[in-house]
């Protein structure tokens, strides 16, 4: 082993150096822009809806548009399994310059890709087809980026360095979300049409500074130990999921760590923005300056917590996230619709809307191959409703029935007009009044989301390289996150919006985060292991 390796090998336990902290910053950074190319269909699903599955209802519209986001989390285990591999077998750099090259062309693709009314199913097909390989690109990414920050940083600072990856999700999120308000700026009343494709376009300039960035990168010192140690593993599939040992651990960081985790996040950042959106009808602009707002306050957060994991250990700030998940999930969203539309929150307390109908006649407003009549006078009341951003029960009736009940008032059989009055005299609004909108409180009550996703997030990068040996360190790690924060947490805005149009009550799909972060809790409490103490380059 050379005198220059050495050297290299003893600051990644010691004091990092300034190259290294360059290192390290080039590393968030190309991250930052990848989690920009991802996150920018989830910010623009309600438009991409229309340009791309304009072929049903618009309530279909818009849980295709969620589904093809949701797919792109479906495939990251498969990224996570083929660039994990590739990652312990070549090493952590060359491994994500590829995933970076695959995800800015991908999305610089969605830009110029025709809608429907040019190319006709051929455009939703090709949608999916390129939000997969997003998908398979931050598969590889995350891994590679926590891996390699992690096996520079000191022994003593992981938590505090790897934060800086896991604050780059956000980063990610927030840059999509101003791009966004500039070019909504820019072409007005043009966005819906044309100008929502200039921020997928602006990803190739992205994509050619975080090419150069991470050309400059130097390969993991603990990598090259290993590697010239001759125990870099040549089968790291097999000796990560076939050893029982190993096996264990997976399972408990994806049941116990990185499910609850997901819905955490997932519900601060994204499923916050369509419940204020789709149904609370808060125009888009103001949705977004206040989850940007929000984003702004609480990215410092995960940078604490990260710190403070150092100090006092990764499980309970861990676990006190997931608690307060289950605890305050409900509160949060109860106080997002108080304060964004009080108009609604006031008219449901005052004159709940009940839908009493033959159970026979009322049918899942969700038609996938836009067949479906949905003609019945149940079905027509229910849309009309869930299009308008209306809480409603459902009660089955007897054979042939059918009512709208509005606090006192009954309204026999199906009348738009008669319907949209009676709603109005109730105080239900048709949008949100964005004079009566208490932004200062939305913020508050996104920020209080924020707060337990930074508990769960902040220390989660340190914690996932603990967990694991180096040699399998990449595919070890890799595919219990992207099957947490792919399958469990991506599906979480598809599966809530969905439960929310089947039962009519607006907060009925909050049921699923706060589900999975009560598993995560008593998993992680149960078997999940202290890690903060332990020797990386030496387990």
């Amino acid at each position: 082993m050379s005198n220059a390796y050495q050297v290299s090998a003893g600051q990644a336990v010691g004091v990092i150096t300034q190259s290294e902290r360059r290192v390290i910053f080039a590393s968030s950074l190309g991250t930052v822009f990848e989690w920009y190319d991802f996150f920018l269909y989830g910010a623009l699903a309600s438009i991409i809806s229309k340009q791309f599955f304009a072929g049903v209802n618009d309530t279909t519209a818009f849980i295709f548009a969620l589904m093809t986001f949701a797919a792109g989390f479906l495939v990251r285990p498969f990224g996570a399994l083929v660039f994990g591999r590739l990652g312990d077998m070549i090493g952590r750099k060359y491994t994500f310059l590829a995933t970076i090259i695959l995800m800015g062309l991908s999305t610089f693709l969605v830009g110029v890709l025709p809608n429907y009314a040019s190319i006709g199913i051929a455009a939703p097909i090709l949608l999916v087809v390129l939000r997969m390989l997003q998908g398979l690109a931050i598969g590889g990414e995350y891994g590679g980026a926590a891996i390699y920050v992690a096996e520079h940083a000191p022994d003593h600072k992981r938590g505090s360095y790897t934060s800086w990856i896991q604050v780059t999700a956000t980063g990610g999120l927030l840059l999509s979300l101003l791009v966004i308000l500039a070019c909504r700026q820019i072409t007005g009343d043009d966005f819906n049409s044309w100008g929502w494709r200039l921020p997928f376009l602006i990803s190739l300039l992205l994509l050619g500074i975080s090419t150069w960035i991470r050309l400059s990168m130097h390969e993991s010192p603990a990598f090259l130990k290993m590697k010239a140690e001759g125990k870099h593993s040549k089968a790291p599939l097999t000796e990560s999921f076939t050893n029982w040992q190993n096996l264990r651990i997976v399972l408990i960081s994806l049941f116990g760590i990185n499910g609850g985790q997901a819905v955490t996040f997932y519900c601060a950042q994204f499923y916050s923005l369509f419940f204020l959106t789709q149904i609370l009808k808060v125009d888009a602009q103001s949705a977004n300056l206040m989850l940007v707002a929000a984003l702004i306050i609480s990215a410092p957060l995960f940078l604490f917590f990260g710190k403070l994991s150092d100090r006092i250990g990764r499980k309970p700030i861990l676990m006190a996230g997931f608690l307060l998940g289950a605890l305050l999930t409900f509160p949060a969203f109860k106080g997002l619709t108080l304060y964004a539309s009080p108009d609604i929150a006031h008219a449901q307390q005052r004159s709940p809307v009940t839908v009493v109908a033959d159970p026979t006649t009322c049918h899942f407003l969700f038609d996938p191959v836009g067949k479906a009549k949905l003609d019945t006078a149940c079905d027509k009341a229910k849309s009309l409703l869930a299009k308008s951003g209306i809480p409603y029960q459902e009660k089955a009736g007897p054979a042939g029935s059918m009512q709208v009940m509005i606090g006192s008032t009954t309204l026999d059989g199906f009348d738009k007009d008669k319907l949209l009055g009676g709603l109005k005299a109730a105080g239900y609004p048709d949008k949100a009044d964005p004079s009566k909108i208490n932004q200062p409180m939305v913020v508050l009550m996104l920020v209080l989301l924020c707060v337990f996703s930074a508990m769960t997030y902040g220390p989660l990068a340190a914690l996932m390289v603990e967990l694991f040996p180096t040699r399998i360190r990449y595919t070890s790690m890799s595919l219990p996150y992207h099957l947490g924060n792919g399958w469990i947490g991506g599906l979480l805005p598809t599966v809530a919006f969905s439960l929310v149009v089947y039962t009519g009550d607006i907060f009925y799909g909050l049921w699923y985060p706060v589900i999975v972060c009560v598993m995560s809790f008593v998993v992680s409490l149960i078997a999940l292991p202290e890690t903060y103490r332990r020797d990386i380059h030496q387990h």
